[in-house]
């Protein structure tokens, strides 16, 4: 396998000279005739494209032989695709047609890369900058903003995606192409990605272990990087942030050129906040938060090859809140606080061949995850001030916890020559991930986990029926070391001092996992204007580290967890169903859904203390989630700029003795009153204003150890538009977010227990200038 794959990755960096196709054509308006500015003309496959000039024309060159899907898209017209033959085409003119519809874009977490409006699995699709303008403090802020999807926080620095009442290791999130891993497992660990430099997101509902592997039970985030700059152009980009209710900021700059075949980008960026203010008034205590991020990115491409190095760098320091207490403005986490160094490197590769392509991915990352705290160690007469100040200094100096997370990914795709009407996909996946202790404290033991899965995907395309299914294999070994009661944990070299962990025994593993699934789609056409989807699939999940090794306090979420190590596979099973209809001025959708878990994992209170927590025990049990979401969009002829939307989501979990599993979301409905006018005035164009209103229900169905909230309403606005610069442009947004500053609490803040309420009124401010 390994001599397999280092043959693979000799042939992907080593690019020949093939003959190569140049296409060009003319974009223009289907009721006028006229050229259209600045349209998109791009084929998702190739990652190519161009932008078309003031009299509608573009030219794309280094077209490898084959067909490929172009992609026409413009803001107020519809979507153009197609699929072109390479040599034989060389030309063509494109007339768009007008629609007050959002123009789409290709969908890249799923295999085949089709519309939204093709695909037979619906994704949810959106970009990162229209998040934004609605006033998101963080990316996974922005992300809760999509219907079906929330947000688990700890103050507003620490968010962790939840997708139809999953998270943690049950969703899968993707960036660079690659799986982040980053000790998601844990409540108290936020995504550690920053939203500057990706340019959108896109969610798939449901288990998408067929592509991903294990831990895509509930579901995935992808998150598509931003594109280089098109051949033989040269932009810059600078923009500042400010939030008022942080009394925050946050800027970053880029800079991008690709030539015919060469392509460069970099973007740095900072953040900072202080302490947010509830509705009361109440600054919660050390929710304060500094990040730093730097992106970068190569890229090569030629008509038989392309390659794409791409390289992230994210440096992360929240503090941990315990309580409401001295009222500050400073930006300076206090004890306790996690340091969080992240960095993610990714090689894409893709060979072309005459009607087949290779994709081969490989990506790396470190994750280096401290936790400060003091230190305060049990003597029987305490200490003396200077002392009490000298551990404290200890404490700032040493971190009590620190885990080394190195993980290596592998992804080889090989798309078959087609078959009459069948696409097909073979690949292979795989990972190595090693798990290293350094601090005082453990929560899991060092260990070595290995994942290898291979599949096949098929689609086939009809006229009005369009089928997807495939199959895979997965098997996952996780082997960790023992842990002796008080053993001492590695220490860096330069520690003068050993300290001893809280935690107990924990005996050594080796365990495998093993899962067979599939998935099985079809979408029909019934009109013109109404579709249907129905998706079958299974999917799994290994239990995680913590799972099964646990035998220790948590001082992040206050109890003393234990582990399992006899933990069985998750095996889930999900229908899903939708209808969508969709016209020029006209959009609705229902997506209903019904997941079955065997062997769910979950908490369990034994009703034990040890060290003043309460004892948590994992155990499972079977489970079965359900819900869905409704929505709509009308936007009236003739007033295209005039648009509401909403939308409506619910989902209900439980456990198969009737209980109601932990941290499912409250069902909500959320309308949007907006307007956009993209004709220029006095130089400003592409202007929008909002009016949004979300209600929260009740939540009444929690589990055993959980409390229930109370609804409540949050009230939004925003406006904002670009306008030229002599040869600049600038764009400018303000917006708002719980303008009557409801004092609330949301079903998923980890502070709930303490009465500790959500961010107030937040105004944000945003200037971006591009060159």
């Amino acid at each position: 396998m390994k001599s397999l794959l280092f043959s693979l990755l000799f042939i992907a960096v080593t690019p020949i000279i093939y003959a190569q196709n140049t296409f060009s054509g003319k974009i223009t308006n289907t009721a006028t005739g006229e050229p259209i500015f600045s349209a998109n003309i791009y084929f998702p496959e190739l990652n190519k494209g161009d932008m078309s000039d003031m009299d509608g024309n573009f030219s794309i060159a280094n077209i490898p032989n084959g067909t490929y899907k172009v992609l026409v898209s413009s803001i107020g017209f519809a979507t153009y695709s197609k699929e072109l033959n390479f040599p034989e085409t060389s030309n063509l003119n494109i007339a768009l047609e007008k629609s007050a519809i959002e123009m789409e874009e290709v969908i890249v977490s799923t295999p085949f890369h089709q519309l939204q409006s093709e695909n037979v699995m619906r994704v949810e699709r959106e970009n990162i900058a229209d998040l934004n303008q609605k006033g998101a403090v963080t990316l996974s802020d922005g992300i809760a903003q999509i219907a079906g999807v929330e947000s688990l926080t700890t103050g507003v620095g620490i968010g962790k995606p939840v997708i139809r009442g999953l998270s943690s290791n049950r969703v899968l999130v993707y960036t660079q192409g690659v799986r982040l891993e980053n000790q998601q497992y844990g409540d108290e660990h936020g995504l550690g990605i920053s939203s500057k430099g990706i340019e959108s997101v896109e969610v798939i509902k449901g288990p998408a272990s067929l592509l991903y592997g294990s831990d895509a039970i509930g579901g995935v985030l992808y998150l598509n990087p931003e594109r280089y700059a098109a051949a033989n152009k040269t932009n810059a980009e600078a923009d500042v942030n400010y939030f008022s209710n942080t009394q925050g900021y946050q800027g970053s700059l880029m800079a991008k050129t690709s030539g015919e075949k060469i392509k460069f980008l970099a973007r740095g960026g900072y953040a900072t906040h202080s302490d947010y203010k509830t509705g009361n008034g109440k600054r919660v205590t050390n929710t304060r938060f500094n990040e730093t991020d730097f992106k970068a990115g190569i890229g090569y491409q030629d008509a038989k090859f392309k390659t794409d190095l791409r390289y992230n760098f994210n440096k992360s320091n929240i503090g941990i809140p315990e309580e409401i207490g001295a009222q500050s403005t400073a930006k300076d986490p206090l004890l306790p606080y996690q340091e969080i160094d992240n960095h993610i490197v990714s090689l894409d590769n893709k060979i072309y061949f005459k009607n087949s392509s290779l994709d081969i991915k490989v990506g790396y990352q470190y994750n280096n995850r401290k936790e400060f705290e003091e230190h305060h160690h049990e003597e029987e007469h305490g200490t003396e001030e200077g002392e009490e100040h000298a551990l404290e200094e200890e404490g700032e100096d040493h971190p009590a916890l620190e885990m080394h997370l190195e993980t290596l990914n592998y992804n080889l795709k090989y798309n078959l020559p087609r078959t009459g009407k069948f696409e097909t996909i073979i690949g292979v996946q795989g990972m190595h991930q090693t798990n290293t202790n350094y601090g005082e404290e453990l929560l899991i033991p060092d260990a070595t986990t290995t994942d290898f899965g291979v599949f096949a995907t098929t689609h086939l395309h009809f006229e009005k029926w369009d089928f997807q299914g495939g199959i895979r294999y997965d098997l996952r070994n996780i082997d960790s070391k023992a842990v002796e009661a008080h053993e001492e944990a590695h220490m860096e070299e330069e520690h003068e001092e050993e300290h001893e962990h809280e935690s107990g025994e924990i005996a050594a593993l080796n365990n495998s996992y093993k899962s067979i699934n599939g998935a099985l789609g079809a979408k029909y056409n019934i009109t013109s204007k109404l579709s249907a989807r129905l998706n079958l699939a299974t999917g799994f999940r290994a239990p995680n580290l913590s799972e099964l090794t646990s035998n220790g306090s948590h001082h992040g979420t206050n109890r003393y967890e234990v582990g399992d190590n006899a933990l069985e596979n998750e095996q889930n099973f999900q229908l899903d169903l939708s209808l969508e209809w969709r016209n020029k001025h006209f959009e609705a959708f229902v997506n209903g859904f019904h997941n079955t878990i065997k062997d769910y994992i979950y908490l369990q209170p034994t009703g034990e203390l040890i060290d003043e927590n309460p004892v948590f025990q994992y155990t499972q049990n079977n489970a079965e989630l359900y819900g869905g979401e409704i929505g709509l969009h009308i936007h009236p002829h003739p007033l295209d700029w005039l648009h509401l939307e909403s939308s409506f989501e619910t989902v209900t979990g439980k456990r198969s003795n009737g209980e109601y599993l932990p941290l499912i979301p409250a069902n909500s409905i959320t309308n949007t009153f907006r307007v956009e006018f993209e004709d220029p005035v006095k130089k400003v164009y592409s202007k929008y204003a909002f009016v949004r209103l979300k209600n929260v229900f009740d939540q009444n169905n929690v589990s055993a150890f959980e409390i229930q909230t109370g609804g409540y309403g949050l009230l939004g606005a925003g406006f904002g538009g670009e306008f030229s610069v002599n040869s600049t442009k600038m764009r400018v947004g303000v917006s708002a977010n719980n303008i009557l500053n409801k004092n609330y609490i949301s079903h998923l803040s980890r502070l709930k227990p303490d009465g500790i309420s959500n961010i107030g009124r937040n105004i944000s401010v945003s200037v971006n200038w591009m060159l």
